[in-house]
């Protein structure tokens, strides 16, 4: 006796020519969803052709322009495109040289799981996020296959960079869902390391430069010995050296800055002020002076006696 489904079913692979378009061509609200991944959007009839043919999962696509015999691989994301149309996002149809309303040949195709890639950025802005590779795996999510030769545009902080996939194991081309992939970075087009100053002459053990015309001063140079001008147009009164040193009265010493005062009495406080020396009758005054020995006077006047 002989049952049913005695016979494995045969895979039959799907092919199909669109018209392909970019996905700011898709009527409808703006689809950003689709521009930041490597999906497409397909019709309808695409679906059920594709549910007969007995398709192996995830569904993965060869995209081929044969005029320019330029490829890559895609996901597919939703079956509502208009019938004879997909879409596209604009970094795919760039990858493969494709204008609005060009003929696409769309293949179904079974991939290895990745294992390893490798990207290289194609500016150096990208040095500047903090954590490229967390950064990258959140991106990726939105993709279902990587293609070795591919430029694939990845937008963070509202700014999108652009990563072309160096290398892809074990193939060519791989697919990304679920899987434990490791992920490398090249340097970015353009980037050239700092030059470091190698340990030689002009360089002292520290690793510092040394200059003998900045480590060594003029020894006739004068720090602050230029003239001055008033606003009035005046001339600058001159001052002598011995002008310009303080006078000092003779009850007190002279205030060296940088000096510690070893007379300084713990719980007092000193104001020291460029002031003139004080003459004899001020000195007078100031020895004859008594506090609180004023007059006083009272608010309530004095009652009158009949």
């Amino acid at each position: 006796m002989f049952g049913f489904n005695m016979f494995q079913e045969i895979t039959r692979p799907f092919n199909m020519t669109y018209r392909c378009f970019s996905v700011s061509m898709l009527p409808g609200n703006e689809r950003q969803d689709v521009e930041r991944g490597g999906k497409i959007i397909m019709p309808p009839s695409a679906l059920e052709q594709l549910t007969r043919l007995n398709i192996v999962y995830p569904m993965i696509f060869k995209l081929t322009n044969k005029k320019s015999k330029r490829l890559t691989h895609c996901g597919v994301l939703e079956f509502v495109a208009d019938e004879g149309k997909v879409y596209l996002p604009h970094w795919m149809m760039a990858n493969l040289v494709l204008e609005e309303g060009a003929l696409l040949q769309i293949e179904s195709v079974s991939l290895p799981v990745a294992t390893f890639s490798k990207f290289q950025p194609l500016s150096e802005d990208f040095l500047d996020i903090t954590n490229p590779k967390a950064v990258l795996e959140n991106c990726l999510r939105n993709f279902s296959c990587l293609t070795t030769g591919d430029v694939i545009a990845i937008k963070y902080n509202a700014k999108v960079y652009e990563l072309c996939v160096l290398e892809t194991m074990p193939g060519n081309a791989v697919v990304i869902i679920e899987c434990d992939m490791n992920v490398e970075f090249a340097p970015p087009v353009g980037y050239k390391e700092e030059e470091h100053i190698s340990r030689g002459e002009g360089s002292t053990e520290d690793g510092m430069d040394e200059d003998p015309a900045v480590m060594m001063p003029d020894p006739g140079f004068k720090a602050f010995s230029g003239e001055g001008n008033r606003l009035d147009g005046k001339k600058k009164k001159l001052i002598s050296e011995s002008d310009s040193e303080p006078q000092t009265s003779t009850s007190r010493q002279a205030y060296v800055r940088g000096i510690p005062d070893y007379d300084y009495v713990i719980g007092t406080l000193r104001f020291i002020r460029n002031s003139r020396p004080s003459s004899a009758k001020e000195e007078a005054q100031t020895d004859s002076f008594q506090a609180f020995k004023g007059e006083g006077f009272t608010l309530r006047t004095a009652k009158s006696q009949n």
